[in-house]
């Protein structure tokens, strides 16, 4: 049977992505495109909704598809892991599933895996990341979700050094980690997570090269885990065996992802 979607922000960047994903699909096919003067009664009749609006309208969508026993996956940066607490008792009770990606491409997910499994060696981490000036969050939701997994992976190691957090050019600290956002054009999307100790460093960098290519299977693989998820779903990390699992985590049944392209993960040591 094919899903009705309707992509809320279908006609920006990641949108006409979304929707050129769905188009393609045999199992989806488009419900309805919503732009900034739509209306979110648009929705009904969809099987699942897709938000890929900005931090400031993504609540709404999500409420609304929560209103209508909807499943939603959410491609709009911004949710901390703070913020989607506040909405899992409301999803809970519409008894849908809510699914969270903050980054659809497959290599930022392992770039981020990398990352927490290393942090467990390493008393100093930062994270820098760099997105087109039109972006108008940070810091990306890539950065914060980054952050996160590391703090669980220190689990009882406990927080990471960083000194002098107080003044203001230190960043900001998302769950301990400093976190430095650059927006500039003519960047796309880059993050390096860097890793220090006595003697070493070791620096992981994601590139995204080209959107469409990068996020086409995450967005696939994402778009079949929201239509049956129950509850919340956080990261295409928890959709997909990376085989990278920091000591401290429980890393569950995951899948293997199919396809890639246009966009470049590797690490560096210096």
């Amino acid at each position: 049977m094919t899903t009705r979607v309707a992509i809320v922000g279908g006609t920006g960047k990641l949108g006409s992505v979304i929707r050129d994903v769905v188009e393609a699909h045999p199992d989806y096919e488009v419900h309805a495109v919503l732009g900034s003067d739509s209306s979110l009664d648009e929705l009904d009749g969809a099987g699942l909704v897709v938000d890929a609006t900005t931090p400031a309208v993504s609540g709404d969508v999500v409420q609304a598809a929560i209103d209508r026993g909807i499943n939603v996956l959410v491609g709009t940066s911004g949710w901390s892991a703070e913020r989607i607490a506040l909405v899992k008792p409301r999803v809970a009770e519409a008894e849908i599933g809510a699914v969270f990606i903050p980054n659809f491409s497959l290599g930022s997910v392992v770039g981020s895996a990398l990352a927490a499994a290393a942090s467990v060696l390493f008393p100093s981490v930062e994270i820098v990341e760099a997105h087109r000036d039109t972006k108008v969050d940070s810091p990306s939701g890539t950065a914060v979700r980054t952050a996160e997994l590391i703090a669980a992976a220190r689990g009882d190691i406990g927080p990471v050094a960083a000194p002098h957090v107080d003044q203001r050019a230190r960043g900001q600290q998302v769950a301990s980690v400093p976190i430095h956002s650059l927006r500039r054009p003519g960047v796309i999307a880059r993050q390096e997570t860097i890793l220090s100790g006595p003697g070493e460093a070791l620096t992981i960098v994601h590139d995204t090269v080209e959107p469409a290519e990068a996020y086409a299977p995450g967005i696939r693989l994402a778009l079949d885990a929201a239509r049956d998820a129950t509850g919340i779903v956080i990261g295409l990390d928890s959709l997909i065996d990376v085989g990278v699992h920091p000591r401290h985590t429980h890393a569950g049944p995951k899948t293997s992802p199919q396809g890639g392209g246009g966009q470049v993960a590797r690490a560096t040591g210096a």
